[in-house]
């Protein structure tokens, strides 16, 4: 699919609608929508107020603790950014030429001081399910709101694609860089890539591996004996580093097919007798917390990590194979 822009924008920056399909927004997700149907959210610029004193995030403040908090040389450049930015919109919007090296710059500023409420007041931005073009190169005001977005200047509209997916609660839209977005969409695509490549050498090639990882990964892991056709196992497995079983993050689930096949087979071996120990109650957890070897009483650990590196000690290799044994004769039907 090739994302085409607006013939008439020259800009390929936009704010655009935000959804993650695997949480529910009244079922908007489904259509890919982050709104209903001509709906539109409109916000000011935020401030902070201390004291009755108002500070805008305009990401046009020399004077702001996000400048202030930077290595000497890098906010030396920061704050030359910053003035001849502001130099240019002084100059566009009411034909005030500053030069940025002035000492007294910020008291010939007259529309963009940072106490001038008024005007910041009045930039907004009103975002819908359409992409909001901005043509900074062109438009002072889009300029502006493309500096308070990146300074989190608006709640509704997250700095990137990849800030919006990590927040704990998605915002409604967030900023489009074409390059920047197009480079978080295809990580996950390319970590998938590379995971189902990895399947396919593990079916040509080692399809007892494929079967054990198979066993930890699928939450029905016990549905899987010798007996299981091996395009059974793939299908799944397919599914699984798809998202298509009960996990629906693609990105953790190659990821953690990827670091699975890392394992070597001895660590493999033992991690699907553990789990398979626990869904027959070989092995079980008590009121403690903790996880005891059910016939012999004998304390494993608190986790089934625990487990494992408990079992992996030569001198516990007696309940290793005594839990081997067991399980096995499920894997063998």
């Amino acid at each position: 699919m090739v994302e085409k822009y607006p013939q008439n924008k020259k800009s390929t920056i936009a704010i655009r609608p935000f959804f993650n399909a695997a949480v529910d927004n009244m079922g908007l997700q489904k259509y890919g929508l982050s709104l209903f149907d001509g709906a539109f959210h409109e916000e000011s610029i935020a401030c902070l107020e201390v004291n009755g004193i108002k500070r805008y995030l305009t990401g046009l403040n020399e004077f702001a603790p996000e400048v202030k908090e930077l290595p000497i040389e890098e906010q030396e450049a920061k704050i030359k950014q910053i003035r001849t930015i502001v130099a240019q919109l002084e100059r566009e919007l009411v034909s005030n030429v500053i030069d940025i090296t002035d000492k007294d710059f910020w008291n010939k500023v007259k529309l963009l001081k940072q106490d001038n409420g008024d005007f910041w007041d009045k930039i907004k931005v009103r975002c819908g399910n359409e992409p909001v073009h901005l043509e900074p190169a062109t438009d002072p005001y889009d300029l502006i709101k493309l500096y308070a977005i990146e300074a989190g200047g608006y709640s509704i509209v997250a700095k990137s694609l990849e800030e919006a997916r990590r927040l704990s609660t998605p915002p409604k839209f967030y900023l489009d860089k074409l390059e920047e977005t197009a480079s978080v969409k295809t990580e996950v695509k390319k970590i998938r890539n590379k995971a189902l490549s990895e399947l396919q050498k593990l079916f040509d090639k080692n399809q007892n591996k494929l079967l054990c990882i198979a066993r930890l990964l699928d939450p029905n892991g016990a549905q899987y004996k010798k007996s299981t056709p091996n395009d059974i196992v793939y299908d799944n497995m397919d599914k699984y580093i798809n998202g298509d079983l009960i996990e629906k993050d693609k990105m953790k689930c190659a990821q953690r097919f990827l670091d699975t096949s890392n394992l070597d087979m001895e660590t493999l071996k033992i991690r699907a007798v553990v789990k398979d120990s626990g869904y027959y109650k070989f092995i079980s957890t008590k009121a403690d917390g903790f996880i005891y070897h059910t016939e012999t009483t004998t304390l494993l650990g608190r986790t089934q990590v625990d487990v494992v590196e408990y079992l992996k000690n030569p001198l516990n290799e007696e309940i290793l194979v005594d839990l081997t044994k067991k399980v096995e004769k499920y894997w063998n039907q």
